[in-house]
């Protein structure tokens, strides 16, 4: 196949591309940046509506993972604009272009989150739940909506619903590793919310799994399939890491410091199930957290 992927600086999209190459897939990027001169690479701006069509003729599917982190900064109003509007915007623009193309390709996989359910406590989420009402929510709805143009000329739509990705490299489970191995690590408010999390290994998997088979379209919630709640989490990093987990952050604590973003981020209690995955015949390589954890940071059972 031929690919085009967006967001490849980030977490997922290096991984992606990385195991892309590794199959034999030809890869080019989608890249901001007008400094980088490297073969393979695509220029664009959505912001301003820039990108050449010819360039994406001949694709057989295009990845787009491209969106202002929510995890760094507070949320002002003009930081949720940016969160926003970089998904909403860039989304439509590229389905846009790709919906004008002579030869769309045959698959367009984009970005979303398990922050479309929203706050739902111990309710068990698959792909058919409503959406929730928060901040996150509206976003992920509208940003998946975005995809309209490049649904109505035909091309198959995936909307990827990511939830936690873990990796030392990176991401979440990268911010909470030092803390933690300091012994300082612990519950984050009642510790009762659920965290659906995914091992980047399987985030990769599930993409291009999505790309393979031709039956998945609409969302596909990418996570493992045992969700966790936030003590459970806590126990388990601290375990595999041998360190005590006896300092909790109150949730008054976690609001002060980030505001909004905490109770969106950090309280908010999300028990997804990979529903269509595994139906559509995924096999988890790290359905397990322990299992997950060990593996990702080299430490074997005692």
């Amino acid at each position: 196949m031929k690919l085009a992927v967006t967001g490849s600086s980030g977490l997922i999209g290096s991984a992606l591309i990385r195991s892309l190459s590794a199959a034999g897939h030809g890869v080019v990027r989608l890249v901001r940046s007008p400094a980088t001169a490297d073969k393979g690479v695509i220029h664009w701006d959505p912001a301003s509506f820039r990108l050449d069509p010819a360039a994406l003729e001949g694709l057989d599917a295009v990845v787009h993972l491209a969106g202002e982190s929510i995890a760094s900064g507070r949320w002002t109003a003009r930081k949720k604009a940016r969160i926003r509007d970089s998904r909403v915007v860039g989304t439509k623009f590229l389905s846009e272009s790709l919906s004008r193309l002579a030869r769309p390709p045959r698959v367009l996989a984009t970005a979303s989150a398990i922050g479309y359910y929203g706050n739902r406590g111990e309710q068990v989420l698959r792909e058919d739940s409503a959406p929730g009402v928060d901040f996150l929510a509206e976003v992920c709805r509208a940003w998946e909506a975005a995809v309209g143009p490049a649904v109505a000329r035909g091309i198959r739509v995936v909307h990827l619903r990511f939830g936690v990705v873990l990796s030392p490299e990176g991401g979440a489970l990268a911010k909470m590793l030092l803390p933690f191995r300091l012994g300082l690590g612990g519950r984050l408010g009642s510790g009762r919310q659920y965290m659906s999390w995914v091992a980047l290994d399987d985030a990769v998997g599930g993409i291009e799994h999505a790309l393979a088979i031709d039956t998945l379209r609409g969302a596909v919630n990418v996570v493992a399939p045992r969700p966790v709640t936030n003590l459970e989490f806590t126990g388990t990093l601290g375990r595999v890491l041998s360190r005590p987990t006896l300092l909790p952050v109150p949730a008054t604590a976690a609001r002060l410091a980030l505001g909004e973003m905490a109770d969106a981020l950090l309280l908010a209690s999300t028990r997804v199930e990979p529903a269509r995955l595994l139906a559509s015949g995924y096999r988890f390589r790290h359905p397990d957290l322990e299992a997950a954890l060990r593996q990702m940071l080299g430490k074997r059972r005692r």
